[in-house]
């Protein structure tokens, strides 16, 4: 079965909007590992609109599963990476102005910038995933540059609806294959819920999917662990 990364950015998102000390994603990091979680994921913007660098410290301190770093392909990004060593970074688009990640990494035409990151990431001792479209060209330019696993952007599928919602799933399949073919390891993420997550979770060759806002919200109103075990509940129920 795909094993489940808990996205924490959202707690950290509350506390920042009043530049406080509470909710502590580190809080949450630990309750998401009592429910299940197998990976805890977390975004170091270049703004630090939500994460910062006090978390990534106290976290690499106190996780027990997986730490993935979500960050951009940026010399600031890549230096704290390699300095905080988690077991695994994943590399993201990002722009100021949007609210969350709007599309996947354009590694075809960023293929050598991308390759030098990776390289340097690698180095350190860190796993490299890269956050991209479902596509075979941008499966192809991960690996020519290098990647150790791909993350498939899974927004569109999320977003669409009727006969659109299956031609999105088709190209998560189709990809994930390509992805399979190529050696990488292949995860998912981006815009899943308890609602639609059936269908990503039951694709054969998933190694890892990453959740965080939908589980967030739910934890509102059953806790963060209840809601960390009612998402890997669904997962395994797709294994089965």
């Amino acid at each position: 079965m795909a094993t489940l990364g808990v996205n924490i950015d959202h707690v950290a998102t509350v506390r920042q909007a009043r530049q406080t000390n509470e909710p502590d994603p580190v809080w949450a990091a630990a309750l998401a590992q009592l429910g299940g979680a197998d990976c805890i994921t977390v975004h170091l913007r270049e703004d630090r609109r939500h994460i910062q660098d006090r978390d990534l410290r106290v976290l690499k301190d106190t996780v027990t599963v997986k730490l993935n770093l979500e960050c951009a392909v940026v010399p600031e990004m890549i230096d704290i990476a390699c300095a905080l060593q988690p077991e695994q970074v994943c590399l993201v688009p990002e722009r100021r102005e949007e609210v969350t990640t709007e599309g996947g990494l354009n590694v075809v035409d960023n293929e050598s910038r991308i390759k030098q990151a990776v390289e340097q990431l690698q180095t350190a001792g860190i796993r490299v995933s890269l956050f991209i479209d479902a596509t075979a060209d941008q499966i192809n330019s991960s690996v020519a540059a290098g990647a150790d696993a791909i993350e498939i952007h899974t927004g569109p599928y999320a977003n669409a609806t009727g006969v659109n919602c299956e031609k999105e799933l088709s190209k998560i399949v189709l990809a994930t294959q390509h992805g399979k073919k190529a050696e990488l390891e292949v995860h998912a993420g981006h815009g899943l819920t308890y609602n639609n997550v059936q269908p990503i979770a039951s694709i054969a060759g998933i190694d890892e999917l990453n959740i965080g806002h939908s589980i967030v919200s739910r934890s509102i109103f059953c806790g963060l662990q209840n809601a960390v075990r009612e998402m890997k509940d669904i997962l395994l129920r797709c294994s089965s």
